[in-house]
């Protein structure tokens, strides 16, 4: 994130939004939970598509956040460094292993396993946690410019105007029309702006 790029915000603005998230995500419990669920959103699917517990994984790393701090607390935190740049860490346990269970006879966890290029239980875990992490700064992110919400709404219009049969190079031109309408977004109104898009 800088200050190069194209947002609406700037990155100053933006690592500042992301750093006063996680502090409030530190300070209250219920926030806390908000935030770790969306962490536990990309971590589970790893977990399962690599033929993992998810689970154990999850009940032990909401456990962690309750039993390690003084109460229930974000798995990941967000900082700057010395020079104004993003910091972020994740610290979760990570039941995970390569050695048994699925992922030594599931053929759809080994080869995920293989396209990870993951050599050892540790790599895994690290993978796993890191997917956790880059959720939690989309997530983080949104509530520091547009919102969650509004982000849900944008992606949820792209998936409607390419279910209406929209093409790629049309789909940007139909959520525009759709979302200049100011009509409450249905599946009719997008198909009829893919009509407007292709002059019908």
């Amino acid at each position: 994130m800088s200050d190069r790029g194209n947002d609406a915000v700037g990155g100053a603005d933006v690592i500042d939004g992301v750093v006063r998230a996680y502090h409030f995500a530190k300070a209250d419990p219920f926030r806390a939970a908000t935030n770790n669920k969306g962490i536990m959103n990309a971590i589970s699917p790893v977990a399962v598509a690599t033929g993992q517990d998810w689970r154990a994984v999850e009940a032990g790393a909401h456990a962690y956040c309750a039993y390690e701090k003084d109460q229930y607390s974000p798995m990941a935190s967000w900082s700057k460094d010395d020079e104004g740049n993003l910091v972020g860490s994740i610290e979760v346990p990570m039941a995970v292993g390569l050695v048994g269970g699925a992922v030594r006879v599931h053929p759809g966890a080994k080869a995920n396993v293989a396209l990870l290029g993951i050599k050892t239980a540790d790599d895994l875990a690290k993978c796993i946690a890191a997917a956790g992490l880059a959720q939690n700064l989309g997530a983080l992110r949104a509530l520091a410019t547009v919102g969650i919400q509004s982000g849900h709404m944008k992606l949820h219009l792209r998936q409607m105007a390419t279910s209406a049969g929209a093409k790629p190079e049309e789909v940007e031109a139909v959520v525009t029309l759709a979302k200049k309408s100011g009509k409450r977004i249905t599946v009719t109104l997008v198909e009829d702006a893919l009509r407007q898009v292709r002059g019908e």
